[in-house]
């Protein structure tokens, strides 16, 4: 039962909860606390501070006793005025406990009191012990009654000075309590009982006090204890159990910030323990207080959590300009979820709130025009924050610790402002103007495992770089080669076959970790040859005569699926291995020379398909589509064209007439149908003829990166060119300066003759196909990553040797390293270089 009671007068139950009141049973006679003077007000820990300078402790009018229960040993603290009657302290007891008036016997010094006696007729004085006594059918759990019981008393006791053998017992019954509440077959009717006991005996305001004393051992005891049961509610609940202690979590963060200690560590985590309980649950307008704890409707109430929003909007605005703690902005972000989902329940909600400061919502309206001021708040620090990188970026200092959270900032405001009509355009506005700031934070800050899709929506003011990293960010992380990884041993004139086998039969979780490869009766292992397998088994898989994929006629580098790919019966499982392949290939960063054509990589991010799209897969197709549509209208109407709502395909060297829709044959094509007809084909020919092929690519694919929302994930973070970046590599001719630049040496010197005779060769006798014959045989790439030889992983390294100058040069592709003796003249360099750079030679590693 929660102890904010809603009637908030002097005679409420938990008035008497203050540190001086307890102090006063504990010690008559205390001496006064050095820091402060007779007359200073106290705090009260359960409520606001008093508006006047007398605290309820000094008040001679009231009454200060404890009620013990004679059944399960638990102790009620209680106040009162003379003038209250008996009556109204037995309806107090029944509040807290249950137990029905009727069945309430409370004895004082050996007499049972009438409850129509007041506590003056009745001499109760200040700190009398009174006893409660009767059949108490209605108390449960006496167990944790007692447990509870007995930690307020013994904590009690430590404040009274006594010592020794008291601090034992504090953690030991804590322990026991949460053996008992703690775990994840508990019922959910039991935790809350234990959690409402817990809270009844005002176990929370005796550990606070505890943690208050001025005994270092005091509270070094409390924290620990706080800590001890807040974490082992987290580890030990289920989370739809765990979100139930909310109210608990919550009662110590008021105790704690009320008692004048909010930059405190143990307050910043009851802050963050109850932010992670609330962070997924629905928070209601309608108060706790009265409703019992297991039949509430919300577990906190949305009064309940904005305060927590407030308070850490201003440490974070605060924070930009000082030092900015990412606990803050994590706790900010899981306290802002809940409340902006209680504003989107609200009835009147209509998708966006309009200028707040001119509307009332039916709820929450100061709430809401708060929410509205730390908007702009946060924007406007973070306006300043995205200059100031804009313009220390290019700047050689030390790590700023604060620009790692500028993008969950920029999430959360982004996430406010969506609420408020208007002002997600001022964001993404504004976020415009800062776009180079916005790509710096992504490349330099943008963590696996956050969620970025508010940014995917506006990738058009990202670049390559940017984009392509949040890609890298949703595929697996890639094992360390020291790990556990799928081991292939692939027979190169095998290659497609057992390369299908392989990976197609392999469980999607080993598969993510990391493949080891190696070629049968060959030395080479590691990273260049999966290099050169990635390459090798996407030539076979793209190769139009084995029917899965075509061409684009007017780019041979782009393919698409092909619809009569059935003539194989083992198609669809080819295309689920493709896609597999593509992925891991993607998580590997290996450039594989080929790309998708538009209309495929479309379907792959869910979007629909237009007459431009088709443009490069069937030239002739889009030419006809396009005369259609720019056709004379009347001539079109006089059916010139001869056409109905059909489709002439092609199925195993037999034309198939297909309706496009039912009776389509005998609908006439005119001008005010024909833009239909036109998408109809283009769906017809694009995507429901290859519907099932892309549809097991995109299984295959996602296998890979997790499921399927990740995959279309990936490809709608990309816009189109950035896939040909990504899985072709560059296209510019190899810069010899870049080479140069990324490349170092061991053995040799830049200046030795052996070097300038190896750049001789390769600038003034190489073909570009021989440079890239060469860049394999030394790499196992043919194609180099958009940003050149500096998006490599290593520089490239030549070693020299101490072989017979009679020997070919050598490669350690994983290393990125050739490889050549002390050759004696530049002629000598000339050939072996020739030699290598053969195609059949440079492609191929020992198999001559």
């Amino acid at each position: 039962m929660k102890r904010h009671l809603e009637d908030s007068d002097s005679d409420s139950f938990f008035n008497d909860l203050d540190f001086t009141r307890i102090m006063r049973k504990l010690d008559p006679n205390p001496n006064p606390n050095p820091t402060t003077t007779p007359n200073q007000p106290t705090r009260h820990l359960d409520h606001p501070e008093p508006t006047t300078s007398t605290s309820g402790s000094s008040d001679p009018a009231r009454i200060h006793f404890f009620v013990r229960l004679i059944s399960n040993g638990k102790t009620l603290v209680l106040n009162g005025k003379p003038t209250d009657k008996i009556e109204l302290i037995l309806e107090k007891i029944q509040s807290v406990t249950g137990i029905p008036m009727i069945e309430q016997r409370l004895i004082y010094q050996g007499r049972q009191l009438q409850s129509e006696y007041t506590l003056a007729e009745c001499m109760i004085k200040n700190d009398a012990g009174l006893h409660l006594v009767g059949r108490m059918r209605s108390t449960e759990h006496p167990q944790v009654w007692h447990l509870v019981d007995t930690l307020v008393s013994t904590v009690y006791r430590l404040l009274k000075g006594e010592t020794g053998f008291i601090c034992k017992p504090v953690e030991a019954v804590l322990i026991v309590f949460l053996d008992m509440t703690a775990k994840k077959d508990i019922h959910v009717n039991n935790l809350v009982s234990h959690l409402n006991i817990f809270q009844s005996l005002c176990a929370p305001s005796a550990l606070v006090m505890l943690y208050r004393s001025p005994s270092k051992s005091n509270k070094e005891l409390a924290e620990k204890s706080i800590r001890m049961l807040l974490s082992s509610l987290k580890t030990g609940l289920q989370r739809v159990l765990y979100s139930q202690c909310a109210p608990v979590a919550l009662e110590f963060c008021n105790l704690l910030r009320r008692s004048g200690v909010r930059d405190d560590p143990l307050y910043s985590f009851c802050r963050s323990s109850l932010g992670s309980m609330v962070e997924d649950v629905r928070i209601g307008r309608g108060l706790r207080n009265h409703a019992p704890f297991a039949n509430r409707m919300y577990v906190v109430s949305f009064k309940d959590v904005f305060p927590f929003v407030s308070e850490l909007a201003s440490k974070l605005t605060e924070g930009l300009d000082v030092n900015l703690s990412p606990n803050e902005v994590r706790d900010f972000a899981v306290f802002l979820r809940p409340v902006k989902s209680a504003i989107k329940d609200l009835p009147d909600f209509e998708g966006c709130i309009p200028v707040p400061m001119m509307y009332n919502l039916s709820c929450y309206d100061d709430e809401v025009k708060d929410l509205f001021l730390i908007l702009f708040q946060l924007f406007e620090k973070m306006r300043r924050c995205l200059e100031k990188v804009k313009c220390e970026m290019g700047v050689k200092r030390k790590e700023d610790a604060d620009w790692d959270q500028y993008l969950a900032i920029l999430k959360e405001t982004h996430g406010i402002a969506k609420l408020y009509q208007g002002a997600e355009d001022v964001f993404w506005s504004n976020m415009k103007l800062a776009d180079v700031s916005l790509r710096y934070l992504i490349v330099r800050y943008a963590k696996r495992g956050e969620d970025y899709k508010w940014i995917i929506g506006h990738k058009d003011l990202l670049d390559f770089e940017s984009r392509r990293h949040l890609v890298m960010l949703m595929l697996p992380e890639l094992k360390r080669e020291d790990e556990e990884l799928h081991e292939m041993l692939i027979d190169r004139s095998q290659l497609l076959s057992e390369s299908f086998n392989y990976i197609s039969k392999a469980k999607p979780e080993n598969l993510r970790g990391g493949l080891f490869m190696e070629f049968n009766n060959e030395e080479a292992t590691g990273p260049g040859v999966l290099r050169e397998w990635f390459f090798l088994v996407c030539q076979e898989i793209f190769n139009p005569q084995n029917a899965l994929f075509i061409a684009c006629p007017n780019d041979r580098r782009r393919f698409f699926p092909n619809p009569a790919s059935k003539v194989d019966p083992l198609h669809l499982r080819y295309f689920k291995f493709a896609g597999r392949v593509i992925a891991l290939a993607l998580m590997h960063k290996v450039q594989v020379g080929i790309t998708f054509d538009r209309t495929f990589f479309l379907q792959l991010a869910g979007t629909d398909i237009s007459l431009e799209d088709v443009k490069d897969a069937d030239p002739y197709f889009y030419n006809s589509c396009k005369q259609i549509l720019d056709m004379d209208p009347g001539i079109v109407d006089q059916d010139a064209l001869g056409l109905t709502f059909v489709h002439e395909v092609e199925e195993l060297g037999s034309m198939k007439v297909v309706e496009l829709f039912a009776n389509g044959k005998n609908v006439v094509v005119n001008s005010r149908n024909r833009k239909e007809y036109v998408d109809l084909l283009i769906k017809h020919r694009f995507v429901t003829s290859v519907a099932k092929q892309v549809a097991k690519f995109a299984k295959g694919f996602a296998d890979i990166v997790g499921d399927e929302k990740i995959q279309k994930l990936v490809f709608n973070t990309l816009v189109f060119e950035d896939h040909d970046g990504m899985l072709h590599g560059s296209e510019n001719v190899i810069s010899v300066e870049d080479w140069k630049t990324h490349t170092e040496y061991n053995g040799y010197k830049e200046t030795d003759p052996q070097i300038s005779w190896f750049w001789k060769v390769y600038c003034g006798e190489m073909t570009g196909e021989r440079q890239k014959v060469l860049l394999f045989f030394w790499t196992s790439l043919k194609h180099l990553p958009v940003d050149g030889f500096g998006g490599l992983a290593s520089k490239l390294y030549i070693y020299k040797t101490n072989d017979s100058i009679e020997l070919l040069p050598s490669s350690h592709t994983c290393f990125y390293r050739i490889c050549f003796p002390k050759y004696p003249s530049m002629a000598v360099m000339r050939e072996r270089l020739n030699i290598i750079t053969q195609d059949h030679v440079g492609c191929s590693f020992g198999t001559w």
